[in-house]
């Protein structure tokens, strides 16, 4: 069984990803750019989507196993540990691991001392293997508990235990526990630079509760199986969104709903959202079979891994280079922008320029689908 809503959900959210990510190179919408500390944007779901969205994944790719229909052999366990390295080694890639993007300059070996540890892919990696053990070890009403465990308690640890080496407050950017563990064990020198090398947004000890988001999806991809491919399906799919979003959102008023902490708040707010977008995408694709549509997000969605990670490459390739020289040179984006967009003023410029992103990347699928090229890991 494969649900194509779930390829749909997935195109949508690497446009959507696409679409913040070069909006924010610039001047934008708030909307469109991450909430600076406390709070949710548009821009602040893509991330999470995508552990959500690899959870209902697993609940079909691994049914094999978790129904006893094939034995839970050390190939499974060496595969999954394989991806795992796969998406830690290509988010340590993008880190600037093996070149600097610098076409003009370009450095021959890469700066070990400051090189980022963690990032989105590596992230993903480590949650990826830690949630797929325990999904094949546990049963549902085990996989519940242990979610609900690592939500409380991660609760509890960043509400009353403080950064022993900064006194900003629990749930500062680097009085919080989480930065503390990142400067102990990763060390300043390869933290986000953006945070002052004192904390990480994607550091080790937030892995922990996007564990649940996957474990969430997996919950949700499992009790989809059981289910006809009905409206009343679609529904109840809205319904325990709009429950998580309730519960996200009062949790949120003692423990602040925060992607850079990503908070017990955070992982449910998310995961309701999650939950309304599959159920919009399910009742439209899968139910009322309007999937040509949605063809083209489908296809996107096909080949997501390769699209994140070109994306990416092409961003740092925009935003490193430059047009001339001097003080005074600007890189290609902000050459690119002025002179297709620049009519159009600061803020609607740079989303056009998103959009059009949108579009390049949509046409690059669309040759990959045509060609039947699957990059897989």
């Amino acid at each position: 069984m494969r649900l194509t809503s779930l390829d749909v959900f997935r195109g949508l959210t690497m446009a959507v990803m696409i679409l913040v990510n070069m909006a924010s190179l610039g001047d934008t919408y708030p909307w469109l750019d991450h909430a600076p500390w406390h709070g949710l944007t548009i821009a602040d779901l893509v991330f999470p989507f995508f552990l959500y969205i690899i959870g209902v994944a697993m609940a079909f790719s691994l049914a094999k196993y978790t129904s006893g229909k094939a034995p839970i052999t050390k190939q499974v366990y060496w595969q999954i540990i394989r991806r795992s390295v796969i998406l830690f080694g290509l988010g340590l890639i993008l880190n600037n691991l093996l070149w600097n993007y610098n076409i003009t300059e370009p450095k021959l070996f890469p700066d070990l001392e400051h090189l980022r540890i963690m990032g989105v892919l590596q992230r993903i990696g480590i949650a990826f293997l830690a949630s797929s053990i325990a999904i094949l070890l546990l049963s549902e009403r085990g996989l519940w508990i242990l979610a609900a465990e690592i939500l409380i308690g991660y609760w509890l640890v960043m509400t009353f235990i403080p950064a022993f080496d900064n006194a900003d407050g629990v749930f500062s950017k680097f009085g919080n526990f989480g930065a503390y563990i990142d400067r102990a064990i990763i060390t300043p020198a390869h933290l986000h630079k953006g945070s002052k090398y004192l904390s990480d947004p994607e550091g080790l000890f937030g892995t922990l509760p996007s564990i649940v988001n996957i474990l969430f999806g997996y919950l949700t991809g499992a009790w989809l199986k059981r289910q006809s491919v009905s409206s009343k399906t679609s529904v109840s799919l809205l319904m325990f969104g709009l429950a998580a979003l309730v519960i996200g959102l009062v949790w949120g008023s003692f423990f602040p709903i925060n992607k850079k902490l990503w908070t017990s708040s955070y992982v449910l707010v998310t995961t309701g959202w999650g939950l309304i977008s599959l159920a919009a995408c399910y009742e439209l694709v899968d139910v009322r079979k309007q999937i040509k549509w949605f063809k083209p997000l489908e296809i996107m969605g096909l080949n997501a891994i390769f699209i994140y990670v070109a994306s990416i490459v092409l961003i740092k390739l925009l935003m490193v280079n430059k047009i001339g020289t001097g003080e005074n040179a600007k890189s290609i984006y902000e050459s690119l922008n002025n002179q297709l967009f620049g009519w159009a003023g600061a803020l609607n410029s740079g989303v056009l320029f998103a959009i059009s992103t949108v579009l390049l990347w949509l046409g690059v699928a669309y040759l990959m689908y045509r060609r039947r090229w699957l990059v897989k890991i």
